[in-house]
C-alpha cells in the first residue's frame, strides 16, 4: 500500500495489519499517526482520515502493541479489528443491525449539535438584526452562548489540547482557539468594559467593522461557529456512513446458514462450519452458501447482486457456481470448492476495501499541505492582527480579522476530497461488478491511449462451438442437416477432443437425443469413426475418398475464416461439412465501440494463427492484430507498444495472461478467469463481459475527475477566502458557516458517484 513517505528497506519476512484509529477529527490528525508510525524502523504505514483506519507493515521484532502505544502517544487512540465472531441468531443480528443504524457517535454527534443550533439560533438574530436588541440582551446572548461554546465546542477544545501537548496543531486548533478568542474578547468587554451597559446597541455587518472596543461583542461568532461546524460534521459523518454502504452491503450479502449433505441426508449448519468437498443443497429462491460445482440439477442462477447483469445465468452439472449469488430456479446440490475468506466475495470485499483504504497522489498531496498548513495559518492569523493594529490602531478590527482568518482557514474539505470520492466510487464499482485495486489505478486510467485485448475467454468464449453445418445433393441421396449432426455427433461424444465435445454438445442441442455408437476408434491425424446405425461413420479433417466440390469449397471457406472444419462421411460417402471455432462473444463488438469511444486503441493480441486473428477482429471491430504470439512473449509485445510512447491497458483472463497484466499500465482481469491473472491485474471484471472493461474506465475517469473537483475546490476555497478574512472582508461568524459547508459540498459531490452506470 502506498505511504506518504519512501518505504525503507525491510529485511526478512513483513506482516501487515488494519488498526481502527479514534479521536481524528481532520486531515490534519491523519497525517500525524501516520507520520509517527511511518518513523518507527521498518514500519510503512497508512492512514485514511475518511475510513478511520491504518494500513500498517511492520518487521518481525515489531509488535502491534508496540504500533498501538505509538498511536496512543500520539494523542489517538488505536486497535486492532476483532477476530471473526461465531455465528449469530436471527435475533442478535437484528439488535445488532439496530445498534449500528443507531451509531452511538452519530447520535452523540446529532445531540451536540441540536442543543447548540437551538442556543446559538437566538444568539445570531439577536446579533444581526438591531430591532430585536433590548436592554441586557447581551447577557441572554452570554447565557446562551456559554453552554454552546464551552459543552458544544468541547470535541474542538478537548483535540486542541491533546494536540498541544503533544507539540502540534490541526484544524480542531483552528476552531478552538478561534471561538474561545471570540468567547473571551466577548467576556472582557462584558465585565471589564461598556458592553455590559443596559442601554448597549450594535449592527452586524458581513465584515469586520463594529462598534468600538470595548462595547463590542463576538458572542454570536463564538456560538455560531461552532453550531455551524458541528453541522458539518454531523453532515460529514453521516456521508461518510452513506459511501461506506455499498462495501457493508457486500459483505452482507452471503448466506448465513446451509443444508449440507450428511449420509444422504440434509443438515443445516452455520455457512462457516461449511469445509471444502462438502455437497450442499439449494433450493430455489435461496442463497448459494459458498463457490462451489454444481453436480446435480439445474437452474438458473441470478448474480446480478455481484455482478451488476440482470440476465440469469443457466447453468447444470460440471458449471461453477459462486456463493452470495441467488438459485432462481430448479434444486441444485453444489460440492464447495472454496470457503471462508477464499469465496470470490470475500476475495471482492477484501479488494474494495483495501482500495478504500488507500491514498491516490493528488491525496498524499493533500495531506503534505494538510500537516503544515496548521502552523502556517497561525502564522497569518498573528501578522493579521499586527498587520490591522498597526494601520489602523483599532484593536476590534484587528481582532475581528485574525479571528475570521483562523475560522476560514480550516481546511476540512481538503481531508476529506479524496477519500469521500474513493469510497463512493469503489463501492459503487462493487456493485456493478467492477473492482477497484488501489488509488493509484485511478490515474492510471487517465492516461491510457491503448487497450491489448486478448482473444481466447476475453474476446471470444474461450470454447469450441459448434458452428455451421454444410450438406450436399451430390451424394445421389437427399440428405439434411440433421442427419448429418445425428451421425457426427453420435461418434464424437465418445471422443474427449475439444473439437469432438463441440460437436457433440452442439448436436445433442440441436436434434435431441444421440444414437449409441459401437466399435469406436480414433485414428490419430484422421479423426474418429464407429458404427451408428448399422453404418460405418467417419468425422475427421481429413477424408480419404473423394469430396463433393461443394463441400469441398465450403470447407476451404470455413478454413480460410478460422473455423475447424470436418468432414462427415457414411460408409465412405461424404454427406457433409461441420465446422466449429471459438465463438465470439456477442457483446464484444459493442465492448470493442465503447473502448473506441473512450479515445483507446484496441490491439487483439493471441496465440492463434494470423488467419482467426485476423477473422476475430474483423468480426468486432479491431484494426490492428498481434498473432501467433507464444504466452511468455506477450510480456514483450506490452513492452514494446510501452517502447513507443504508448500507454497500454492489457484485457486477460488466462494463467498466461498474468505476467503481461502486472507489465501493462494498467491490467483489468476477467474476474471469470483464472486467480492469477485477476491477482496481478489492477482492475477485476467480475462478468466476463468485456463491455465492463469500458464501464471500469468510465467510473475510474469519473472517480478521479471527482476527486480532481474535490481538491480544486478545497484548495480554492482557502486560497480566495484567506485574503478576504485578512482584508477584513469576512465576519468571522460567515467565515465559519462559509468553511462547514465547504466539507458539505466536497462529500455531497462525491455522493454523486452513487448514481454511477
Amino acid at each position: 500500500m502506498t505511504s506518504t513517505t519512501t518505504e525503507p528497506a525491510i529485511s526478512g519476512p513483513v506482516h501487515e495489519v488494519e488498526l481502527t484509529i479514534g479521536g481524528m477529527t481532520c486531515a490534519s490528525c491523519a497525517a500525524r499517526v501516520e507520520k509517527k508510525l511511518n518513523r518507527m524502523d521498518g514500519v510503512t504505514a497508512s492512514v485514511n482520515y475518511a475510513t478511520e483506519k491504518a494500513k500498517v507493515t511492520y518487521p518481525v521484532g515489531v509488535e502491534v502493541a508496540d504500533l498501538i502505544a505509538t498511536v496512543v502517544k500520539t494523542g489517538y487512540t488505536a486497535e486492532e479489528p476483532p477476530p471473526p465472531a461465531p455465528p449469530k441468531d436471527e435475533a442478535t443480528q437484528e439488535q445488532e443491525q439496530a445498534a449500528e443504524d443507531d451509531d452511538p457517535e452519530l447520535a452523540s454527534l446529532r445531540r451536540r449539535l441540536t442543543v447548540s443550533a437551538l442556543l446559538a439560533a437566538p444568539v445570531v438574530l439577536m446579533s444581526m438584526i438591531p430591532a430585536l436588541q433590548f436592554d441586557n440582551w447581551q447577557w441572554l446572548s452570554l447565557t446562551l452562548a456559554a453552554p454552546v461554546v464551552v459543552w458544544g465546542g468541547l470535541p474542538f477544545h478537548r483535540a486542541a489540547f491533546t494536540n498541544l501537548r503533544h507539540g502540534a496543531a490541526t484544524m480542531d486548533t483552528l476552531v478552538s482557539v478561534g471561538t474561545l478568542a471570540a468567547f473571551g474578547w466577548s467576556l472582557w468587554a462584558l465585565f471589564w468594559g461598556h458592553a455590559g451597559m443596559p442601554g448597549m446597541r450594535h449592527g452586524f455587518t458581513f465584515t469586520v467593522a463594529r462598534t468600538a472596543g470595548p462595547s463590542t461583542i463576538y458572542l454570536e461568532v463564538a456560538a455560531g461557529v461552532v453550531a455551524f461546524i458541528l453541522l458539518g460534521r454531523y453532515l460529514e459523518a453521516r456521508s461518510k456512513r452513506r459511501a461506506g454502504a455499498a462495501l457493508k452491503a457486500l459483505l452482507k450479502l452471503g448466506a448465513k446458514d446451509v443444508s449440507v449433505l450428511r449420509e444422504g441426508r440434509e443438515v443445516r449448519i452455520p455457512v462457516d462450519r461449511l469445509a471444502v468437498g462438502d455437497r450442499f443443497v439449494v433450493r430455489p429462491g435461496e442463497k448459494l452458501a459458498t463457490d462451489g460445482t454444481v453436480v446435480e440439477g439445474s437452474s438458473a442462477i441470478d448474480a446480478s447482486m455481484l455482478t451488476g447483469e440482470s440476465v440469469p445465468v443457466d447453468v447444470t452439472v460440471g458449471d461453477s457456481v459462486t456463493g452470495a449469488t441467488v438459485n432462481a430456479g430448479g434444486r441444485l446440490v453444489v460440492e464447495a470448492t472454496r470457503v471462508g475468506a477464499d469465496t470470490q466475495l470475500a476475495r471482492m470485499a477484501r479488494l474494495v476495501e483495501d482500495a478504500q483504504n488507500g491514498k491516490a497522489e493528488v491525496q498524499r498531496l493533500a495531506d503534505r499541505i494538510s500537516a503544515v498548513f496548521v502552523p502556517v495559518v497561525l502564522l497569518v492569523a498573528v501578522a493579521t492582527f499586527g498587520a490591522w493594529l498597526g494601520a489602523t490602531d483599532d484593536t476590534t478590527a484587528a481582532f475581528t480579522a485574525a479571528v475570521a482568518v483562523l475560522i476560514i482557514a480550516c481546511p476540512c474539505a481538503l481531508g476529506l476530497a479524496t477519500p469521500t470520492a474513493l469510497l463512493v466510487g469503489t463501492g459503487r464499482g462493487a456493485q456493478l461488478g467492477i473492482l477497484i485495486k488501489g488509488p493509484e489505478v485511478l490515474e492510471s486510467t487517465r492516461r491510457v491511449d491503448t487497450v491489448v485485448l486478448d482473444k481466447t475467454g476475453t474476446v471470444t468464449t474461450g470454447r469450441m462451438t459448434l458452428q455451421k453445418v454444410y450438406v450436399t445433393e451430390e451424394s445421389g441421396e437427399d440428405v439434411l442437416e440433421e442427419d448429418v449432426l445425428r451421425l457426427a455427433g453420435a461418434v464424437e461424444h465418445a471422443s474427449e477432443h475439444p473439437v469432438a465435445r463441440a460437436i457433440a454438445a452442439g448436436a445433442a442441442e440441436r436434434i435431441g437425443a444421440l444414437p449409441p455408437v459401437e466399435h469406436f476408434e480414433s485414428v490419430p491425424g484422421k479423426g474418429v469413426h464407429g458404427h451408428v446405425e448399422g453404418h460405418d461413420v467417419q468425422v475427421g479433417r481429413i477424408h480419404d475418398g473423394p469430396l463433393p466440390e461443394a463441400l469441398k469449397a465450403a470447407k476451404e471457406a470455413a478454413e480460410n475464416a478460422g473455423y475447424t472444419a470436418v468432414v462427415v462421411a457414411r460408409d465412405g460417402v461424404a454427406l457433409g461439412v461441420v465446422t466449429v471455432a471459438d465463438a465470439i462473444k456477442e457483446t464484444s463488438a459493442e465492448a470493442v465501440r465503447r473502448l473506441r469511444a473512450l479515445g483507446l486503441t484496441p490491439v487483439l493480441l493471441t496465440g492463434d494463427n494470423e488467419r482467426v486473428a485476423r477473422s476475430v477482429a474483423t468480426a468486432v471491430g479491431v484494426d490492428e492484430v498481434i498473432a501467433e504470439v507464444l504466452p511468455q512473449d506477450k510480456v514483450d509485445v506490452v513492452r514494446r507498444l510501452q517502447a513507443e510512447g504508448r500507454t497500454v491497458a492489457m484485457v486477460g483472463d488466462g494463467v498466461n495472461d498474468a505476467a503481461a497484466l502486472a507489465t501493462a499500465d494498467l491490467g483489468l482481469a476477467m474476474g471469470t478467469g483464472t486467480d492469477a491473472a485477476i491477482e496481478a491485474g489492477d482492475l477485476t471484471l467480475v462478468r466476463g463481459d468485456l463491455r465492463v472493461a469500458a464501464d471500469a474506465i468510465r467510473l475510474s475517469r469519473r472517480t478521479l475527475t471527482t476527486i480532481r473537483g474535490n481538491l480544486v475546490w478545497a484548495f480554492g476555497y482557502n486560497v480566495a477566502a484567506l485574503p478576504l478574512a485578512a482584508a477584513g472582508l469576512l465576519n468571522p461568524m460567515i467565515a465559519g458557516a462559509a468553511m462547514a459547508f465547504s466539507s458539505v459540498f466536497v462529500v455531497t459531490n462525491s455522493l454523486r458517484l452513487r448514481a454511477f452506470s
